[in-house]
């Protein structure tokens, strides 16, 4: 089929969603409030969903709209008639549908979004392939997206930047296997409670928070189930959670701006932020956008939160999450490399404060991507 000379004209991109990943149902809601805010009279959208088996099919534009929860379930990505197939032509990136040898609806693509959460989209490997591909893509490279995912490098690097970490134990499947004792003996040297959570895990699937070690061999295990690394990290008491979004910007110092900063307050009786209370849930958690803090306090939080963007090497955008101390001291929790583009999201509420709509925001992170050059940079 032979693109309009409208289509030509305007810049195609792929939506890349779903995954293999627990959190393939977050990434489909993702899909759904990218693709409502996006300008479709600049942007050509194609929608590419991967199936939990891994299989990679393009969907309908009207099926991704209406990906909702329903009944307090997450949408997924159904298997299509037609298998999805990305391919490097001569004019650059391609993706078409297979039918048995025959390739149909052969499209360009100019910029790959992926709203993949989770193992295998949000850790450095579909950012591989988008390498080898030579397509220009929305967010972090492979380097900055591995060490986002893996809370154990990830703390590495804030320390060797000289930023604010608390203390943690990491323990690998091996060390886990072989010297228990080892790991419990590390592990006691935290106040309790710590929270047990999968090293290379995402919206707070497999977290546990412990109160007794004798808790801890089975939180272990529930943690193991989503990744066989896992980090053990000192719980506060009386921190306050807060968040603030950065958004690249080549044209001041440091390459980055941060927004407001947000706060996270726990309604749940058990103080828990967990995937029900993120996702499902509106009222176990309350979003403060802009938190009720000092202006010195915000200030210091912004400053880490650029830090922290440019510790990691991240592009394009990332969340980043503090903890503010009883004592005043800001110590970094964590960064996310894709943060989650649902309507009752931190990142998009905390950039949209700071001046920028949704649907611009959105137009923004895939002009940062056409800006980028392919290769190393």
């Amino acid at each position: 089929m032979e693109e309009t000379t409208a289509e030509q004209a305007r810049i195609r991109v792929a939506l890349i969603f779903g995954g293999q990943s627990p959190e393939h149902g977050v990434s489909c809601l993702t899909a759904a409030s990218v693709l409502k805010a996006v300008d479709q009279e600049r942007f050509d959208v194609v929608a590419v969903g991967i199936t939990r088996e891994g299989r990679w099919t393009q969907v309908p534009l009207d099926v991704v709209a209406d990906y909702s929860v329903i009944n307090g379930r997450v949408p997924e990505v159904a298997g299509g008639e037609y298998d999805a197939v990305w391919m490097v032509g001569a004019s650059g990136c391609e993706v078409a549908s297979r039918n048995g040898a025959e390739l149909l609806d052969i499209r360009g693509v100019d910029v790959a979004f992926a709203l993949l959460h989770g193992p295998y989209g949000e850790d450095g490997t579909i950012q591989g392939l988008f390498e080898m591909m030579g397509i220009r893509y929305v967010g972090s490279g492979v380097a900055a997206s591995a060490i986002g995912m893996d809370k154990h490098h990830m703390k590495v690097a804030f320390e060797a930047a000289g930023l604010p970490v608390w203390p943690y134990v990491v323990a690998t499947a091996q060390q886990w296997l072989d010297h228990p004792d080892r790991v419990l003996a590390e592990v006691s040297a935290l106040q309790y409670p710590v929270f047990v959570k999968p090293s290379r895990g995402g919206s707070s699937l497999g977290i546990t928070r412990v109160t007794d070690p004798a808790q801890l061999p089975a939180a272990i295990a529930a943690a193991q189930a989503h990744d066989p690394k896992v980090i053990i990290e000192q719980g506060f008491v009386g921190a306050r959670e807060l968040e603030c979004a950065v958004l690249a910007n080549p044209q001041v110092d440091g390459g980055c701006d941060a927004s407001v900063v947000g706060e996270v307050r726990v309604l749940a009786k058990d103080g828990f932020y967990d995937f029900e209370a993120k996702y499902i849930a509106d009222d176990q958690a309350a979003l403060d956008i802009p938190a009720d803090i000092s202006h010195e306090l915000s200030r210091e939080i912004q400053i880490v939160a650029k830090r922290a963007f440019n510790a990691v090497g991240a592009e394009g955008l990332a969340r980043v999450d503090v903890f503010a101390a009883a004592d005043g001291g800001v110590w970094i929790n964590e960064i996310n490399t894709m943060p989650g583009f649902t309507e009752i999201s931190m990142y998009p509420k905390l950039v949209q404060h700071s001046g920028m709509t949704y649907p611009d925001l959105v137009g923004r992170l895939i002009e940062l991507a056409l800006l980028r050059p392919v290769g190393l940079r």
